[in-house]
């Protein structure tokens, strides 16, 4: 199986004293794969979409039987994204993200504009409308959940949280005098501000009693480091311990970093409270398919259910279009349209 293609193109000459002008070194590297990694982090894309697209690069390259991309052009972009529409069945949205990967890697990395490719056939977008707990459904199901599951899932549900969002707040983004969660580097790379229930705060405050308890330990054994965003850890060498930064949900192991050999806990995995919200979901008895994410389109529906106005839910949900907010007016616990039945 094929790890890493090999680059065509000529190896850094070295330019030595009296060869000529002296010259930066190229510190780029040289194999293709590591090169798509090395732009994506150098233009602060996430880690979920830099996996994706090394996975898709890596899947073009082997479909056309290892040849490196530089000999391939848009005729086989073009039949690789058909076959995953046609025989692969996959989704319009994991054909657009294979096509930005390949996108990426032509115009970024192989500094190469492609022309239109008019002849692919796109996978169909269904017009599919969330699913929507009642209020009911969604107290039953949080009455089954139990200690930071619980509180995990009552962000989703009351501050209209996505479950990495969730997973990422640290100490600092939450403000419990004005009620306010500060979403960092959200969808997009926005920040934005939601709402922190009321009834959250004092089971919030006991848990970050504990969760400080436990820094401390950490502290006193010469641990208790966090991952901080960007060059942050190196502008700020102390702020990586400090309590400010750490995860409001931590992770029950420590892990080391390879790079800086400091003892660290990652946040909670999602898989976890993934697993949790759907063990629920049965033992509530709910007929219908409840995740993580429906916690999140339940918090907006009825939000508009109470009389909120769809910029204010627009605002607080992150959406980048009013469009993509507008879809919960379809799901409004008043029947479609809000027409009554003659029966009733």
């Amino acid at each position: 199986m094929m790890d890493k293609p090999t680059d065509p193109r000529p190896a850094l000459q070295i330019v030595r004293p009296g060869d000529g002008p002296a010259a930066e070194p190229d510190i780029r590297p040289t194999r293709l794969l590591d090169r798509v990694r090395h732009l994506l982090r150098a233009r602060h894309y996430s880690a979920r979409t830099e996996k994706a697209y090394v996975g898709w690069i890596r899947r073009f390259i082997l479909f056309h039987d290892k040849r490196h991309p530089s000999e391939l052009a848009e005729p086989e972009i073009t039949k690789f994204l058909t076959i995953l529409a046609t025989e692969g069945k996959v989704s319009a949205s994991t054909q657009n993200q294979a096509l930005s990967a390949l996108l990426f890697l032509y115009k970024d990395v192989l500094g190469r504009d492609l022309r239109f490719l008019a002849d692919i056939v796109r996978a169909k977008r269904p017009e599919r409308l969330p699913v929507v707990l009642s209020r009911e459904e969604a107290r039953e199901l949080l009455n089954h959940l139990n200690g930071t599951y619980w509180l995990m899932a009552s962000l989703l549900y009351g501050a209209g949280l996505r479950l990495t969002e969730c997973g990422q707040l640290r100490v600092k983004d939450v403000d419990i005098v004005r009620r306010e969660i500060l979403i960092r580097d959200g969808k997009g790379r926005k920040d934005r501000v939601t709402v922190l229930p009321l009834k959250l705060v004092v089971p919030l405050q006991e848990h970050l009693a504990h969760i400080q308890r436990l820094h401390d330990r950490d502290l006193r054994k010469g641990a208790g480091y966090v991952a901080l965003p960007d060059a942050l850890g190196r502008k700020y060498l102390a702020a990586s311990q400090e309590w400010a930064w750490q995860w409001i949900f931590p992770a029950a192991r420590h892990h080391i970093d390879p790079l800086s050999g400091e003892t660290r806990r990652h946040h909670m995995h999602e898989s976890a409270l993934q697993r949790a919200v759907k063990e629920a979901a049965r033992a509530a008895g709910l007929t219908k398919p409840a995740s993580c994410h429906t916690l999140r389109h339940s918090f907006a529906t009825h939000l508009l259910e109470s009389g909120y106005d769809i910029r204010t839910i627009q605002e607080l949900l992150g959406h980048k279009d009013v469009s993509t907010t507008m879809i919960y007016t379809h799901v409004l616990n008043n029947g479609p349209f809000g027409v009554r039945s003659p029966l009733d």
